[in-house]
């Protein structure tokens, strides 16, 4: 299935969330309402003018919210790497790899850049192909023209290097990733990935993340006081019936009644 490149967002619910873990550099610009993103070890804001680049293979949950009754509406640019790779061609970034988001300031070229999509979001939610494809560099020459260290996003190519598993997995585990996303973000294959988790913690992967999601979920729901439907999402569960039928065989009790008997909202 073909990527699209350059395509619009409309998020009408009161609220969105999904894991993010891009595949390619992304681009994206608020034009209403608000976007959240959280990170292991930070979160970010953006609202309406906003406009910042997400480095590929971080790990992070995106929240899609409405503001002030105004739906969040975002247009998005994904840089493909093949793209990428053409561009660099013969160019040798001068600035490391960037892993953290950058956000850029007002430029009237990134003005007249979302500007000239807007007549073509009025026709449909994602740019033709043909079109995106010079929306895409124009994007690309931009970024490189307002903002040296661009280039620590879009210019590198290598696939992550070997981490240490347990650092990793312990800031990590509450991301809802299969265990070969988790595999790939450490730098290894899903074989390796098992063999070295086991040797790690004496467990297989998919109990150690049962049993530490469980955790934080308690945690939150007894010293923060949140509802069962408040932390599913953010402690790496799929759904809420999964979230509950987990947590009773944990603990022995539900969700529900670790906020009181008083509190049957789900």
């Amino acid at each position: 299935m073909e990527v699209a490149e350059v395509f619009v967002s409309c998020k009408k619910e009161a609220h969105y969330s999904r894991e993010l873990m891009l595949p390619y550099p992304a681009l994206v610009r608020v034009i209403s309402g608000e976007v959240r993103i959280a990170a292991a070890d930070r979160s970010f804001r953006f609202l309406a003018g906003d406009t910042v680049l997400f480095p590929r293979d971080q790990l992070a949950r995106m929240s899609k919210l409405p503001l002030n009754g105004i739906p969040c509406v975002a247009i998005s640019v994904i840089f493909r790497q093949d793209r990428l790779k053409h561009h660099y061609q013969g160019i040798r970034p001068l600035v490391p790899l960037r892993n953290e988001p950058l956000i850029y300031k007002d430029h009237p070229l990134l003005e007249s850049l979302f500007n000239s999509l807007e007549p073509y979001f009025k026709l449909a939610d994602t740019l033709p192909a043909d079109i995106a494809n010079f929306k895409v560099e124009e994007a690309i020459r931009i970024l490189r023209t307002i903002d040296p260290a661009t280039d620590g996003l879009l210019g590198h190519f290598e696939a992550p290097g070997k981490l240490d598993l347990v650092t990793f997995m312990e800031r990590n585990f509450q991301f809802n990733l299969p265990l070969e996303k988790f595999g790939y973000l450490t730098g290894r294959s899903l074989t390796t990935f098992k063999k070295d988790f086991k040797q790690a913690f004496g467990s297989s992967p998919g109990r150690w993340l049962t049993r530490k999601r469980l955790e934080l979920a308690r945690y939150q729901l007894t010293e923060h006081k949140r509802k069962p439907s408040e932390v599913y999402l953010d402690t790496g569960f799929e759904d809420l019936s999964h979230f509950s039928f987990a947590f009773k065989k944990q603990y022995g009790y539900s969700p529900n009644q670790v906020r009181g008997s008083d509190d049957s909202s789900i």
